[in-house]
């Protein structure tokens, strides 16, 4: 089992309900393959860097996870047929890239513990 994480970024017309419809459809996807999701996170809508089929933002979302390497075809191919997603970006995380997510992961939880 590897560890990957992936980025993708969905259509700005969305509403709240929709988009976290369609991340609840990836996190599935990941679960019923037998993935086991180590993080997700919302970036929320941010502006893109050019505009891609005439949009110039997009909601960022972000999902660490670990699975085998089969896995990662059948989500690219769900990404590449869902018309909702207009780019996306996945790669197997190394041994020094998965260090760098947990201390980021860390701070991040101790920080949100530290406002509530």
């Amino acid at each position: 089992m590897n560890h990957y994480e992936t980025v993708f970024i969905l259509t700005p017309v969305l509403s709240d309900v929709q988009m976290k419809e369609t991340v609840e459809k990836f996190k599935t996807l990941l679960i019923n393959e037998g993935a086991a999701i180590d993080n997700d996170e919302n970036w929320g809508l941010r502006k893109l860097a050019y505009p891609i089929e005439k949009k110039s933002t997009g909601f960022y979302q972000l999902l660490e996870f670990t699975a085998e390497p089969t896995v990662i075809e059948k989500l690219e191919v769900n990404f590449r047929r869902d018309e909702r997603v207009i780019r996306f970006l996945t790669f197997r995380l190394d041994k020094y890239a998965l260090e760098y997510a947990e201390k980021r992961r860390s701070l991040k939880q101790s920080k949100e513990q530290k406002e509530n």
